[in-house]
């Protein structure tokens, strides 16, 4: 298993239970956990103050809500400045949409795959998943295929293995919103890095809480998005 893992979390508007996961995060072999509060409300202050507090926990900030693509490239050029210090980052899910057993899956994984990305495939199987949820990711997945020439069965989880020699170009990649998670996908079939798939667990939806932040459910804002860039590549950059 690759040692010197950073765990990255876009947090907007975390809840308590935040402070708990981190916690547990620090107890598997990552050895650090990087949390951007991306223009979270006021009102969740305290928690990132409890946050700051942890040992092998930095809280990095943004003024303004600029998106989760936005808020793992400020976390990913933190890293990149460490200058070695890490051989890679997961990027996880600030509402526990993740749980501990699905990243320390991925982490282990990353015994057989140290290169380029590893996604960890959600289950829309459960009894979570909905029919628009089930057939939105079918739609996307064969959408992404048909486009890119690739099958991945899940282009929107938000638990991804980087290895660290990927992140100066993931930096550069388009997307300051959702769509930056399908076009570090397609940059990285462009750049022909390897990606990796993991079946993880079941999806898990939090009721009232801002998911999409995390991972948009919204297909057809996925599909939408992915037809533009693929019509216009060049605003894709890689």
């Amino acid at each position: 298993m690759m040692k010197n893992i950073a765990a990255i979390i876009p947090a907007y508007n975390p809840q308590q239970s935040l402070i708990t996961y981190v916690h547990q995060l620090l107890a598997t072999t990552i050895s650090r956990v990087i949390i951007v509060n991306d223009g979270s409300d006021q009102k969740y202050a305290d928690v990132f103050e409890e946050l700051k507090k942890i040992d092998c926990c930095l809280v990095l900030e943004h003024g303004n809500n600029i998106g989760k693509g936005g808020a793992l490239k400020t976390a990913f050029a933190y890293v990149m400045k460490q200058r070695g210090m890490f051989q890679g980052v997961i990027t996880v899910g600030a509402h526990r949409q993740h749980t501990l057993q699905d990243v320390k899956l991925v982490l282990t994984m990353t015994k057989v795959f140290s290169e380029g990305i590893v996604l960890g495939v959600r289950n829309f199987h459960s009894s979570d998943s909905t029919f628009l949820s089930y057939w939105g990711n079918r739609a996307t997945s064969l959408f992404f295929e048909i486009l890119y020439h690739r099958k991945l069965m899940d282009t929107q989880t938000g638990l991804r293995f980087i290895s660290i020699k990927e992140l100066p170009w993931l930096i550069n990649v388009n997307g300051e919103r959702y769509d930056y998670d399908t076009n570090m996908l397609v940059a990285a079939l462009k750049r022909k890095c390897p990606i990796f798939e993991v079946e993880i667990g079941q999806l898990r939806i939090k009721k009232n809480t801002v998911i999409q932040y995390d991972e948009i459910t919204n297909a057809g804002s996925i599909i939408a998005k992915m037809l533009m860039n693929y019509l216009n590549p060049r605003k894709n950059n890689e």
